[in-house]
This record gives structure tokens, sequence and C-alpha cells, in this order.
């Protein structure tokens, strides 16, 4: 794409019905014959933002200007039904955009997504135009697929961490980010809205899994689809795993040979392959109370005596009257 398309997908007009010369050619870009003003319908929309909504999530600001060069030339339907008999709208332009007068509930910049969008005049609708004119059709979410939800305390994926959304942990509110988007697929206009602003959601071509109800459909053996977003969020709880699966057998391996060590000190009658097949039944906290008892042992079998101490089994005269050098 070149420098001018880019900046023409970052165009956003103004909140008028009114189609300007420059969006007029932006309209045109998709249609197979040239509309003139007075066949188009325009109107703006917010689609999402950075603020925690009734999930406790919300897009990061770097998200949200990726999102507005994935959402430019997505169709607008209703209730995220992908069928061709919904699509009424489609966004033409789109840009992320800073409000100064206000902050998020976790006291950042607020940021927003606003998008312009497009639908013929005609007849069949009307009701439909007349509806968002009076306000009555306004609400909308977006069906999209980020790569990681991130813990906004911890930085780990929200599914892999202990931290709880809607807790505050020192003072700071735990949420869901959503970060790196990887497609946009539509937006919809909804009844009941997520985020309280604008009334967007984030909802998908189907419902989000959760890691919990992931892993428990896993250990059920039940059949069921995962979208781009959930295979992402389960392959980051796997990394984890395998993360912390080598940790623990680089610490029970060197746990293992301390053991074997401070064994041939302290149990010298005990062969090293008795005690290595031994230790290979153990547990981690087993070998750990082998190492602590050991290491006691070892302590008092080899404690440093003095030169210059007194034979203790003579009489304080006698142990404080005379040393041998």
């Amino acid at each position: 794409m070149n420098s001018d398309a880019v900046k023409k997908a970052a165009y956003i007009g103004g909140d008028t019905g009114e189609v300007t010369a420059e969006e007029l050619e932006l309209i045109n870009a998709y249609t197979r014959k040239p509309l003139k003003a007075d066949e188009v319908y325009v109107f703006s929309v917010v689609l999402c933002d950075n603020d925690v909504d009734r999930d406790g999530e919300r897009f990061t600001v770097e998200s949200l200007f990726a999102l507005e060069k994935l959402f430019v030339g997505k169709t607008g339907i209703f209730d995220h039904d992908p069928s061709a008999k919904n699509q009424t709208a489609r966004i033409f332009s789109c840009a992320a955009e800073n409000i100064p007068s206000r902050k998020t509930a976790t006291g950042d910049e607020y940021f927003r997504l606003k998008a312009r969008a497009y639908m013929p005049v005609t007849d069949d609708n009307r009701a439909l135009r007349e509806a968002i004119d009076s306000g009555i059709v306004k609400e909308v979410s977006v069906g999209c697929a980020v790569k990681h939800t991130l813990c906004s305390i911890c930085g780990k994926e929200l599914a892999a961490c202990t931290h709880q959304k809607g807790e505050r942990y020192g003072g700071r509110l735990c949420c869901g980010e959503l970060c790196e988007p990887i497609d946009a697929y539509e937006w919809s206009f909804v009844a009941v809205p997520a985020q309280r602003e604008a009334g967007v959601t984030k909802a998908a071509l189907g419902k989000e899994e959760t890691m919990d109800n992931i892993l428990k459909k896993l250990e059920n053996r039940e059949s069921f689809t995962l979208n781009s977003g959930d295979c992402e969020k389960l392959m980051g709880y796997i990394k984890e795993l395998k993360n912390s699966a080598k940790d623990g057998v680089y610490y029970r391996d060197s746990l293992t040979a301390e053991v074997l060590r401070l064994s041939a000190a302290v149990q010298p009658d005990i062969s090293r392959s008795t005690m290595q097949s031994i230790a290979k039944t153990m547990s981690v906290a087993q070998l750990k109370e082998f190492k602590d008892a050991f290491e006691k042992q070892k302590a008092k079998a080899f404690a440093p005596k003095p030169q210059l101490c007194g034979n203790k089994t003579k009489t304080n005269t006698e142990s404080f009257g005379q040393f041998t050098i």
C-alpha cells in the first residue's frame, strides 16, 4: 500500500451526515459505479477505546492504532450474524484519536477508535437511517482477534497468571490488556454493548473462550472449535508451562547432584549407584529434605577444633592451668 493510500485510510470526516469530496472519493473506491453525494448516507461511529469495559478488559493504545488500518473496508452487520443479508454499511475511513479532556478508569489518557461509514440511500434502508439519526440504533461492537490478552499487573498472559480481573493490587486495577490485533472481522449494531462509552464490545464470530474453559473441555475430552485468538492464548499458556518445566528439571537435577555429593561424604557405605536409584524415586521435596539432613551430618562430622583447646576430660583447674603447643 502506498503512502497516499495509508494517509487516506487514516482520514476521518466530521460527525455530520454531509459527505465531503474527499470522503466521496474514499467511498467510490468500494463501489462498482461512482456514487454521487446525494446517493450515499454517511455517519460516524466509535468502535472501541482504551477504557476498561464490563468484561474487565481494554484495548491498549497501540492496539487501537493497529486496528485503524484493519477496520477500513470492513462491513457493518447486525448482532455479529455473518449472513450476507445482514450487511448494512461499510467503513471507508478509521483512525485512533485522543480526547484530552478525558481519562480512563486507570487514570491513563483516553483514546478511542473512530470510523466513518456509508450506506447507499435506498427505500429499503430508510427506516435504519432514521433510526440512526434519531439515536435509536446507536450501540455497536467489533469482531476482531488479538494475539495476547495480558495482565495489567504482571504483564503475563492473563489466563496463566494468578491475578484476577477487577481486583486491585497495590492500588492498581487488574484488567486484561488486548494486545497485537491480528485480524478484524466486522462491526455490528447490537442492543447490549460491553464497553460503556459508545457501547462497544469485542465480540468475535463465536464466543471467546477463557483458558479455564479450554482446559476444562480438554480434560473432559469435549469437541470444540477455537478461533485464532483462542489458539494463540492456548499456545501462550503451553509455552509458559514448557518454560516452567525446564526450570523445574534444572532445579531437580541440581538438587540430585548435591544429594549425591553429600551422601558420599556422610554415608560412604552407600554406593553412588544405589543412591542414584533412590534419588530417582524421590519427589523434589524429599530430595530437599535429604539434602538438609546430609548437610547437618556433614557439619557435625567435620566441625573444626581449635588447636589450643584443652582436654575436656580433665578438671577445670588442669584445663585452664596448662596447655601444650
